[in-house]
């Protein structure tokens, strides 16, 4: 008597084979890679920087998967600070995995207050999103200006000569661990009742990916693109792959990984056919400025080099190295 072999959905087969690889992927010990020193001097920021810095521009810093409080995370913020300096920036984009290992006041002393003390003690807000390292009750922590939800939507305050130049942004902070029926709705309500010109989505796994969970990012896609396209989306931020890497555009979206501004998976780049630009030799953070109808990007490197930068308009993308 012979067997017929059953069959598993596609869908299900996907999702299966996208755990197993999450559950067979410990994180312990990641940020403890030495990546190794460069063997150029690297410019000073002032000749590094490629941002325009606009008169009304909106500017910000954002990177993901940083909370581990390790002499990494330290070189990255201390980049950060000298990169302030010639592009003050005015708020700070969490992409998710903020606190590792722990959710007690001294974790999130030791692994978000200190990195970032000078940030904070200049009234830096930051923003997070939670990745699937952050504890539940996150959302609660008042620093992070969650507001205790684990999704939300907000305005930054605005640019001095931001209505003169008809400059406007709104960010759309999505929680990946679980997106249900009712955040479905809820993000598809905001995008509808939101007249910002840049709408920006942010959240912690990517639905675009290089890197080793392509997989979950097909089945996390067919639950968020849809509404990203039916709003006219230019850009998405993201982390969760330690590294960085910027697309080719997607239906007219160009989706960024910044993960690596305290974990990096070395050379973890994978070839694929949606990959513009990436970075896996070293810890990273990005840089933004928002002027009008374009929106200026770079990535910077632990070391201060310039990783990728360039340009994406309301109408089309411009990279530059």
């Amino acid at each position: 008597m012979s067997w017929a072999r059953p069959r598993i959905p596609l869908c299900a087969a996907v999702l299966a084979i996208a755990l197993i690889a999450g559950c067979g992927d410990p994180e312990s010990g990641e940020a403890q890679f030495h990546p190794s020193t460069p063997s150029l001097a690297v410019p000073p920021p002032k000749e590094v920087l490629r941002l325009p810095r606009k008169p009304g521009s909106y500017r910000f810093a954002a990177l993901g998967d940083m909370g581990r409080g390790d002499k990494w995370q330290y070189d990255v913020s201390k980049q950060m600070q000298a990169f302030h300096e010639e592009f003050p920036f005015d708020f700070v984009i969490m992409l998710g995995d903020n606190i590792y290992d722990g959710a007690t006041p001294d974790d999130y002393h030791r692994k978000f207050e200190l990195p970032y003390k000078p940030f904070l003690e200049d009234e830096i807000p930051f923003y997070a999103v939670v990745g699937n390292h952050d504890d539940p009750n996150q959302p609660n922590y008042e620093a992070f200006h969650m507001g205790g939800k684990r999704y939300y939507t907000f305005k930054p305050k605005a640019p001095l000569l931001a209505k003169l130049t008809d400059n406007d942004v709104q960010f759309f902070m999505i929680d990946t661990e679980n997106v249900d029926r009712t955040q479905r709705a809820w993000l598809e309500r905001e995008m509808s009742k939101s007249a910002a010109r840049w709408k920006i989505p942010v959240f912690h796994r990517p639905i675009y990916t290089s890197g080793r969970y392509s997989l979950w990012a097909l089945w996390t896609r067919s639950s968020i693109e849809p509404t990203l396209v039916a709003h006219h989306v230019r850009l998405v931020l993201s982390g969760h792959e330690h590294f960085y890497e910027r697309t080719r555009p997607q239906k007219g979206i160009t989706y960024f990984i910044s993960g690596a501004g305290g974990s990096l998976r070395p050379r973890d780049i994978r070839p694929s056919n949606v990959l513009a630009s990436g970075f896996d030799t070293d810890y990273s953070f990005m840089l933004w400025e928002i002027a009008g109808d374009e929106a200026y990007y770079q990535s910077i490197s632990r070391t201060g080099a310039s990783v990728d930068a360039g340009v994406i308009t309301l109408t089309e993308d411009t990279a530059r190295r």
